[in-house]
């Protein structure tokens, strides 16, 4: 009796490596396209942009540049505002997330698998449902036009939160945690010195996350920041662009996004090497 051979239909190897790298240079190119065109424009003026679309950079740029830091908004302290802003909002994000995930994560305790719903639930509920009672606090508080209730709200973060529980039960065996207690350690330097060099890479990841977040919020600044030196630069960008039409320079707003968006990618360069790393653990669950 013959025995039919199957034949092999596969790609091999080496077609779905071109595949592969067929479809990530395409989603890429997509990806970059619009930064390219927004530098493009950035560099053109007013008058060429009415024009129409031109992959060529024109000779505008500095003009453009000099024209938003000298002008009527105070753009320079508008980038130092949103850099503390965004800073502080990423920098109590991810710590005090980190330490609520490790509270439910190596300890036992009645309420904890509500606590951990709870916290889910949050989740669900958005912002602008929560923005009447946050002003109407912020007022009460006296806080109004301060950087308070941007950046101190974002110690409860529960989507950072689920990301470094998840993370940790990749990575976070209990029998370290309870190791460290053995020798003596106490619970909060066994959580700075053991627990947070581990979820180092959630931690980069979760900071990229949310300081770009905080970098480019509008709708909460614009409700409490009403002085023009306090005012973050995505409510300067508004302002610039909702300028009457003999001061409305198209150029000056594209140079102004490119200008917003600078500091945004010099975070992502100094963290960048953590994402995969961190995404590929923090998505698998031991």
């Amino acid at each position: 009796m013959a025995v039919k051979r199957k034949g092999n239909t596969g790609l091999g190897v080496k077609g779905r490596r071109v595949i592969a790298y067929t479809v990530l240079i395409i989603v890429s190119f997509f990806c970059l396209f619009w930064f390219y065109v927004l530098f493009i424009n950035a560099t053109r003026s007013h008058s060429e942009l009415t024009k129409g679309y031109t992959a060529i950079p024109s000779t505008h740029a500095f003009e453009n540049l000099y024209n938003i830091l000298h002008g009527v908004l105070p753009i320079g302290q508008g980038m130092l505002n949103s850099l503390i802003v965004a800073t502080g909002s990423a920098v109590l994000t991810t710590y005090f997330s980190t330490m609520t995930a490790y509270a439910i994560h190596a300890y036992e305790f009645k309420a904890k698998k509500f606590m951990f719903a709870f916290i889910l639930m949050i989740m669900m509920i958005p912002t602008q449902v929560t923005a009447l009672g946050f002003i109407k606090l912020v007022d009460q508080l006296h806080l109004e036009n301060t950087f308070i209730p941007l950046i101190v709200p974002a110690i409860a973060a529960p989507v950072t939160f689920f990301y470094m529980k998840q993370y940790m039960e990749s990575t976070l065996p209990l029998s370290l945690i309870e190791a460290a207690r053995i020798d003596g350690a106490g619970e909060f330097r066994t959580f700075n010195t053991i627990v947070l060099p581990l979820m180092k890479p959630a931690i980069a990841v979760q900071a990229i996350f949310s300081f770009v977040g905080s970098w480019n919020n509008y709708f909460t600044p614009a409700l409490i920041l009403h002085d023009d030196n306090k005012k973050t630069l995505p409510i300067l960008i508004a302002q610039l662009r909702g300028a009457d039409f003999l001061k409305f320079d198209m150029g000056q707003v594209y140079m102004m996004i490119a200008f917003s968006i600078f500091p945004v990618i010099v975070v992502y360069l100094l963290l960048s090497k953590h994402i995969v790393q961190g995404v590929a653990m923090g998505s698998v669950k031991g």
